[in-house]
């Protein structure tokens, strides 16, 4: 139940306003000066208030001005006998949430009380959202000593400060380019709004402009209802378009007209709707090649790489390893209820010497393997995952009819890595781009077409052998079905 607290100095209008609040459900209590309204606000404290812009020991508006300065956040109803336009002015430039005249029409009264308490609900519940999305962001950090990553943290601050609306993060996979995008917004002016992630590569390039743009009911077969897009979802934030190279070229040129003009026109719509989004864009790819190749757009390219930010490897950095290493023991030592100490002298050189492919991605994932495997305080070599006496090579010989795999892929994984033998490169060159579909063509020969076991050969992810498989114009397991 709502509690009102009424302002007013005539004593039939209170009880008037208290019997038909008293009707409508409310808990009613009254005030007929400053003096007294004080103390019953310091002691009720009442969910809305109907305040008299004239009291016998002072001015309405400007108690309301007073409790507003003393951290009154609820909705105030003013009620007067004069409505002169510079006193309704001042009360709502104060925080009235509306005014009545005198007499006052109790049906426009019942309305304007339920929208008061329903707006001070929804101010409510997005205060509460806002500061869980401030908690979520609260333990984001880039981690590293390194100057390296010195420098680019005093970078992505400046850049979060900045008023630039297109960022570009370039980097391998796995060096946390997304976890950068999340502090970039986190450290902006846009922190209180929306943060909306999207991999440009895991959404099927048919649904993709009515994932960005939204679309009208009736627009395709499938569109049952209106759906707005991201880009009208994170208005007022940031959109951050992950492996945005993946992006086909028809819908880089509609991205790029949605940045310059910040507007958005859905899918079998009529009009432009208007959009505030700072986009942060990040690929694992090397975009000025792909525009050398004609397979991303110069202009788009240009107007997102305003301010390039380029992520660099973990092996260029190897002083961050322990630091990073450190801080994942920390995490996991409280989800697993573990107390690892930290790693064997053998396992703290062998991460320093590990190349690490996968970059911190792959890092984490080997401490938390590591973590589930050791059993004393401190991780030896042999929980490593490229250790050469690692389980994995025990988990290969399990399978004898994945002999070829274990010798080859598992085996590579577990710190072998050696590569097949090899000739003398030709003195009149060849292709890189060749001899990568010569190995891929002769993974999936191998595996019959496997997926899942080709990656394991190659020594790379899944996604990473499906996006080069289509780099290559290679058959996909969609197009094959009953493969993985």
């Amino acid at each position: 139940m709502a509690k009102v607290l009424v302002i007013d100095d005539e004593k039939l209008l209170r009880w008037s306003l208290r019997r038909k609040c008293e009707e409508w459900g409310y808990a009613v209590i009254e005030a007929a000066s400053r003096v007294e309204a004080w103390a019953q606000l310091r002691s009720e404290h009442p969910d809305l208030i109907l305040l008299d812009v004239k009291l016998p020991d002072g001015d309405g508006v400007a108690l309301l001005t007073a409790m507003r300065q003393d951290g009154y956040a609820g909705p105030v109803v003013m009620i007067t006998a004069d409505p002169r336009i510079e006193d309704v002015k001042t009360a709502l430039r104060q925080g009235a949430f509306d005014y009545l005249s005198k007499p006052v029409d109790f049906d426009e009264l019942a309305i304007t009380m339920a929208n008061a308490l329903e707006n001070s609900r929804l101010r409510g519940e997005v205060d509460t959202l806002r500061d869980q999305a401030r908690r979520q962001f609260a333990g984001l950090e880039l981690v590293g000593k390194s100057s390296i990553m010195t420098a680019l943290l005093a970078f992505v601050h400046k850049l979060a400060a900045s008023e630039a609306g297109a960022l570009l993060l370039q980097g391998e996979s796995g060096t946390g380019k997304d976890l950068i995008a999340q502090i970039v917004h986190q450290h902006s002016a846009r922190r209180d709004r929306p943060f909306i992630a999207v991999n440009c590569s895991a959404i099927p390039d048919g649904l993709l402009e009515s994932e960005l743009f939204g679309h009208e009911k009736g627009a395709f077969t499938d569109a049952k209802a209106m759906k707005k897009g991201l880009f009208e979802m994170a208005n007022g934030g940031t959109l951050f378009l992950d492996e945005i190279g993946e992006l086909p070229l028809l819908l880089q040129s509609k991205l790029l007209r949605a940045l310059e003009s910040q507007c958005v026109r859905r899918v079998g719509g009529l009009r432009d709707i208007a959009v505030d989004v700072r986009a942060i864009a990040a690929s694992n790819r090397n975009l000025e090649q792909a525009v050398r190749a004609g397979e991303f757009r110069q202009d788009l390219y240009y107007r997102l790489g305003v301010i390039p930010v380029f992520v660099p490897p973990l092996r260029s950095r190897r002083e961050d390893i322990p630091v990073l290493a450190a801080f994942f023991i920390e995490q996991y030592n409280r989800r697993f209820r573990k107390a690892i100490q930290g790693f064997t002298p053998e396992a703290e050189r062998l991460m320093r010497e590990y190349d690490w492919p996968g970059n911190v991605r792959e890092l984490k994932n080997a401490v938390q393997r590591a973590m589930i495997l050791e059993e004393g305080a401190r991780i030896g070599a042999n929980c490593l995952p490229f250790f050469a006496g690692s389980t994995l090579l025990t988990a290969a010989a399990a399978f004898p009819e994945n002999r070829a795999v274990g010798e080859s892929g598992w085996e590579a994984q577990a710190g072998r890595r050696s590569l097949p033998a090899a000739g003398r490169i030709p003195s009149s060159g060849t292709s890189l781009d060749g001899i990568e579909r010569q190995w891929l063509e002769r993974a999936l020969e191998q595996t019959r077409g496997n997926q899942t076991r080709a990656a394991a050969l190659l020594d790379i992810s899944r996604d990473a052998l499906r996006y080069k498989m289509k780099k290559h114009g290679l058959t996909l397991a969609e197009e094959n079905p009953g493969q993985v």
